[in-house]
């Protein structure tokens, strides 16, 4: 047995935390256990041989070369964290305690799973060299020589992905086409409305977006659509979104959606398995402040919720706290910082703040006149004050709302 794999068994009265995924959300589960107190063992698995990195800068300075990574600054030897990397745990036996893995098993007191989300491939596209996904540092790597030689790119998709890599692909050179099945760019996540005054950005940079559009086949050289086009396509980047990478966790009694297959966690991100919680891409919870489960695949939620994961393990379940943030992410698309804060899906009203077709401008969603979700394009003190207004439950004075001329707290009642 090597050294390290001797490391990760502690004797049997050292306490551990095994902790399984090592993105952002596994890190800083790792970090905050120290901080929060954890005087115990801390083993973190990962699959990928790098070193944890995080993932924003893949789509934009590592992408164009403009970084060579996006390592954590980490010190993870100083802090007693015993880091495994590219040693996948291929189960969890929850009546054991036990994470398995290609190595042997491994004992845990508690564990937290954080293994991520895993980017939907597109049907029929398996094994041509010339599609690629973008959720790995790998990914990255191999699409940096693709813009580099500035090649004709389609991209399937514009969601987030979509729009942040036809953003890079069009700094670089490249001609862009981005194809996407709804009527809209971002249709999965943001009303119509609203989501249509972002269409003309892809134009604005030379890209091309075509909507309604099917893709019916993937060729050496073209991307079919459905309605006969041929597109020609020296490479394919696909961007349809992401489902929580659990798996790895059947026969294992912990309880998943049936919907998204997302670890059904409780406010506390406690899974259905004794001493089992799940934090971050692959995990949904119960939102009092929303009055419904969320699942958040944004690396704020990855960041806040190991905080409340660390907090209840170091204190125990008579001091547990609940996890009910208010969601934000950003994009940065198009020369556009865009910002979102909340969840839109509960409101019953829309406020415009500032002309959809200038350079900034804002969209707030109340609940019965209360602030409950905010989307700032080129505006971060909207973002910023409104965040703090959602946190507190604020009304709104909906004529001051609209007015972008007026703070957004000036607004609140």
């Amino acid at each position: 047995m090597s050294e390290q794999s001797k490391s990760s068994q502690a004797p049997d009265h050292t306490p551990r935390v095994v902790i399984v995924g090592a993105g952002m959300a596994g890190v800083q589960t790792a970090v905050a256990l120290r901080e929060q107190g954890w005087r115990g063992a801390i083993t973190l698995f990962g699959d990928e041989p790098h070193q944890p990195y995080d993932r924003p800068p893949l789509s934009k300075a590592v992408l164009l070369g403009k970084a060579e990574g996006a390592a954590f600054d980490v010190d993870f030897a100083s802090l007693g964290i015993e880091l495994h990397l590219g040693r996948p745990v291929t189960a969890l036996r929850p009546s054991g305690h036990l994470v398995e893995t290609a190595e042997g098993p491994v004992r845990y007191d508690h564990a937290v799973l954080a293994t991520g989300a895993e980017p939907l491939a597109l049907p029929g596209s398996a094994g041509l060299p010339h599609v690629h996904l973008l959720r790995t540092l790998d990914d990255a790597e191999r699409l940096r020589p693709v813009l580099a030689a500035r090649h004709e790119i389609v991209v399937v998709g514009a969601g987030w992905i979509g729009a942040e890599f036809a953003t890079a692909a069009r700094e670089a050179g490249c001609a862009v086409t981005v194809v996407e099945a709804a009527d809209r760019p971002l249709a999965g996540a943001l009303p119509a409305e609203v989501a249509a005054h972002m269409a003309g950005w892809y134009a604005g940079a030379g890209a091309r977006l075509r909507t309604g559009a099917r893709v019916a086949a993937v060729e050496a050289d073209a991307v079919l659509l459905a309605d006969g086009t041929t597109l020609p396509a020296d490479t394919v980047v696909v961007g349809i979104g992401a489902r929580p990478a659990t798996g790895w966790l059947a026969g294992s009694g912990v309880v998943l959606s049936p919907q998204d297959g997302s670890v059904l966690a409780d406010d506390r991100l406690r899974t259905s398995a004794p001493d089992v919680y799940a934090v971050g891409d692959c995990a949904s919870f119960p939102s009092a402040r929303y009055g419904r489960r969320l699942l958040i695949h944004h690396w704020d939620n990855a960041l806040q919720g190991p905080r409340t994961v660390a907090g209840n393990i170091t204190r125990g379940p008579a001091e547990s706290v609940a996890y009910d943030p208010v969601p934000y992410f950003w994009s940065e698309q198009f020369g556009r910082f865009v910002q979102y804060a909340g969840h839109h899906g509960c409101a019953d009203e829309l406020v415009w703040r500032g002309d959809p077709e200038s350079a900034a401008w804002s969209v707030v969603w109340l609940r019965a006149g209360r602030l409950v979700a905010l989307l700032a394009v080129g505006r971060p003190r909207d973002l910023a004050q409104g965040r703090k207004l959602i946190e507190r439950g604020a009304a709104l004075d909906r004529e001051r709302a609209a007015d972008a001329s007026v703070p957004l707290k000036a607004a609140a009642l």
